[in-house]
């Protein structure tokens, strides 16, 4: 069972030069309010539903999901639900981030794409797990809030751009994952086309009839795995063209 640790920090030296024992001394922080929540949302919500992936878990139990919600639905933060975010838009529940980041694989040091950052919850777990992740959002002032946000909880590392998600990064490619959060009729060639040999894309597909699929990019033909039927917002922009 994961236990949430006391932070600890050190007094600050004084002008008058405190005794070498006072410098030592630690100073307890106060525990975060909503560690309990978070526990718990892994424990009774997550684990008993199959995600069993050990970094998905620890960065799912780590990252402040109440820090990335409007204030005045902050208390249902941690509950198995999406949020209103603003912009018409939500964050996505926690299972369903939870299962998007471990059908797509995620390890250590892998290069991940996200395709609608809103929130920045899914970005900021993909950084816990310590994948150098690169997210497109193209609601301009909505990126420009969630960057400030990232930023203020130290995941200033995330590469954030904005604009129209469907053709990818190319720059940055390829990748050992892409996951998309908004549905399309059926995943961007655009993206396939930037994912490693062996990478993973997760992305929910379809029109009124929703399902996450899960497509493990081959080097000669891609396989693609129906994980479950979703409900989410329709990609904007020039997948609405296609």
């Amino acid at each position: 069972m994961m236990r949430v640790a006391l932070v600890l920090a050190f007094a600050a030296c004084h002008a008058d030069a405190p005794s070498d024992e006072a410098k030592r001394a630690p100073v307890e922080v106060a525990p975060d309010p909503y560690a309990e929540k978070r526990l718990h949302m892994v424990e009774d919500t997550l684990v008993p539903r199959g995600i069993d992936d050990p970094h998905v878990l620890a960065a799912m139990n780590k990252v402040p999901r109440h820090e990335l919600v409007p204030p005045n639905v902050r208390d249902q933060a941690y509950t198995d639900r999406a949020l209103p975010i603003g912009f018409g838009l939500t964050i996505s529940q926690p299972f369903i981030v939870a299962t998007m980041t471990q059908a797509a694989v995620v390890k250590p040091g892998d290069r991940v794409l996200e395709i609608g950052t809103g929130s920045g919850y899914q970005a900021a777990v993909l950084a816990e797990i310590g994948a150098h992740v690169y997210t497109i959002e193209i609601v301009d002032e909505l990126a420009a809030r969630t960057r400030n946000v990232l930023t203020h909880l130290g995941y200033d590392a995330i590469q954030l751009r904005v604009g129209d998600g469907y053709r990818g990064w190319p720059d940055a490619a390829p990748f050992d994952a892409i996951i998309v959060t908004a549905a399309a009729p059926e995943a961007p060639q655009p993206l396939l086309d930037q994912l490693a040999i062996g990478g993973h894309m997760v992305i929910p597909v379809g029109d009124d009839d929703q399902y996450l699929v899960a497509i493990t990019h081959g080097r000669d033909h891609d396989e693609t795995r129906v994980l479950m039927p979703v409900r989410f917002g329709r990609m904007t922009g020039e997948a609405q063209r296609h």
